[in-house]
């Protein structure tokens, strides 16, 4: 294992919605014995309300500074030593602050998934506040991806089986 994840024991799986962060963050989670965290949930957790709720009640500026907050305190967990796989929000890796904080804790991993399999994954579901409109959500798609390169690793999301994504985070070389 390369000597970021020994010393900062988190991987930080980044994507645009409907990447298969979660999914494939419990599932590699399990296979490698650490702890999983998904901010999404741990938001909404805190908060009492879904993200839905937060964006239409409290505005996209205050669910995105509570999402500041609560990446501020997982990742000061991980920098104390507890292993994590922290699937984080499209949106989260955008913020310049949120990059700055994983940057030099962790590892980020970049699910990049094509714009028709996100579409399709995330259209009948409708508590994606920044998924309504199919125009916005294509350039949102679009705007997105430099912030996303910038993350250590990018795995090409090509299936809708997850273990093929997770399978291919074990051979990057950080596992070696």
């Amino acid at each position: 294992m390369i000597l970021t994840l020994k010393r900062t024991p988190g991987i930080y799986l980044v994507g645009f919605m409907g990447s298969g962060k979660s999914t494939i963050g419990r599932l590699l989670a399990e296979r490698i014995g650490w702890h999983f965290v998904d901010l999404d949930a741990e938001i909404e957790a805190a908060e009492s309300m879904s993200i839905l709720e937060i964006f239409e009640t409290r505005g996209e500026a205050e669910f995105r500074r509570v999402e500041r907050e609560k990446m501020r305190v997982l990742v000061r967990a991980i920098v104390s030593g507890r292993p994590t796989v922290l699937a984080l929000g499209g949106g989260a890796i955008v913020q310049h602050e949120n990059y700055a904080l994983l940057e030099n804790n962790g590892v980020a991993i970049w699910l990049d998934c094509p714009l028709a399999i996100v579409r399709r994954r995330v259209e009948p579901a409708s508590h994606r506040p920044l998924a309504r409109d199919p125009v916005s959500f294509a350039e949102l798609y679009e705007t997105r991806r430099e912030s996303y390169a910038r993350a250590d690793y990018r795995i090409a999301i090509e299936s809708d089986d997850p273990a093929v994504a997770m399978e291919a985070v074990l051979r990057l070389p950080l596992f070696k």
